[in-house]
């Protein structure tokens, strides 16, 4: 499939990084960039109310072939910035015809190896896109992007029936913006799946319930000569609330579907503290478990220093999307089936954090996430599979298609 690497190796030469000290949305200007190009070359393709949104977000659609306008409109969702935690700047992309052992990634000296990338080993015999080991490589998300255009692109070629389809490519869903401005309702489409990242057979619709604590600790400074019975370290009282948490409920100590609680950032000193947590569960009712927890821990340490001491504030983030799916089982069905008429068999594993679907969900699009044929996300192992990537484009037309023939709720 010469055209979808074509895509993908077009679409990683702009540097999309998004820039979290920005403030601007987007946040870099090489996600406007990509997002107006893609605007051209959907437009070139054949698709229909192309439009971009103040914060780069572009909006296509595809009007239903003449006697399917009853099938439910279908939306496909990718993003287009990529991480910040490595350079996305002048990418140089190589194909390996893989035949197992190690990758050199250039001359950077680093190397992918098996051993440490045990993912490699079931990938013998593909074609792999891979970097120089000096920058990512940008397949989360442009292997979405590309397998998304892709799609459309074949349907509109060979003249393929389907329902109305809806795409969108979004800005900044690194930096969990990726939902914040997306216009549900003009969107157009009555389900949606996001593709992004991950092995190829990957269906993904359950995810954390999510909540930020930030902890404000009142201390009182003054000399340490005279501070017999004055003093409050506001340092010390922010390690005893820390010393206060379950040890064993943490993101190094916990797996699955199993919840924690996440000191993310503590600046501190004698006079004031300040202390984030990162609240994840699972389950919504053991999330507000974790809640009260905290305001108990606070309510101990103000009886002990006095009122004021420690002062909590707690907002939600996100929610388990896994509550919507379920209210929409075809979304899964529909993946499962078209996943198992490429060969592969459907893996469905809980994500230990949050999704553009998750926020989607419960904006009124239920929307799952698919795989790409992405791995090693974030860094300078990162590499994708050409061959998955062609399989993920089948994904996608198996799931129009079995739309189009009729199978829904």
């Amino acid at each position: 499939m010469t055209k979808l690497i074509d895509r993908f190796l077009r679409y990683i030469k702009v540097d999309t990084q998004a820039n979290p000290n920005s403030g601007a949305h987007p946040t870099s200007p090489g996600q406007r960039m990509l997002s107006h190009y893609l605007a051209d070359e959907l437009r070139q393709i054949g698709m229909e109310n192309v439009r971009t949104s103040d914060q780069a977000y572009l909006y296509a659609e595809l009007s239903a072939t003449p006697g399917l306008e009853n099938v439910p409109a279908l939306g496909l969702i990718a993003h287009v910035d990529t991480s910040p935690d490595a350079s996305g700047s002048n990418v140089r992309a190589s194909v390996v015809e893989y035949e197992g052992g190690e990758i050199p990634l250039g001359d950077s000296g680093r190397i992918l190896s098996p051993d440490e990338f045990p993912s490699l080993r079931r990938l013998v015999g593909h074609r792999l896109i891979v970097t120089d080991g000096t920058t990512l490589l940008g397949a989360d998300n442009k292997a979405g992007v590309a397998e998304i255009i892709q799609a459309m692109d074949t349907i509109i070629s060979k003249g393929i029936p389907h329902g109305k389809l809806c795409v969108a490519f979004t800005t900044d869903e690194e930096l969990g913006y990726g939902a914040d401005f997306f216009d549900v309702e003009n969107f157009g489409a009555k389900y949606a799946y996001t593709i992004d990242g991950g092995a190829v057979g990957e269906i993904q619709y359950a995810n954390f319930n999510a909540a930020q604590a930030r902890i404000k600790i009142v201390g009182k400074s003054i000399h340490t000569g005279s501070a017999k019975g004055i003093m409050k370290n506001a340092s010390c009282i922010a390690c005893e609330f820390e010393s206060m948490l379950p040890p064993d409920e943490t993101p190094q100590t916990t797996e699955d579907r199993e919840g924690f609680y996440h000191l993310s950032s503590m600046k501190s000193g004698v006079g004031e503290g300040q202390m984030v947590y990162l609240l994840r569960d699972f389950d919504r009712a053991m999330l507000e478990e974790r809640k009260q927890f905290i305001y108990s821990i606070a309510d101990t340490l103000n009886q002990k220093y006095g009122d004021g001491t420690v002062l909590v504030d707690i907002e939600d983030q996100y929610f388990n999307m896994e509550e919507i799916i379920a209210q929409h089982p075809i979304l899964i069905k529909l993946a499962e089936k078209a996943i198992y008429d490429v060969g592969y068999i459907p893996i469905s594993w809980p994500v230990r954090g949050g999704t553009d679907g998750a926020t989607l969900s419960y904006k009124g699009l239920p929307c799952p996430n698919l795989g790409t044929g992405g791995y090693n996300p974030h860094g300078v192992y990162e590499f994708a599979s050409l061959n998955e990537m062609e399989i993920a484009v089948d994904i996608i037309l198996n799931i129009i298609d079995s739309l189009a023939k009729g199978i829904t709720e």
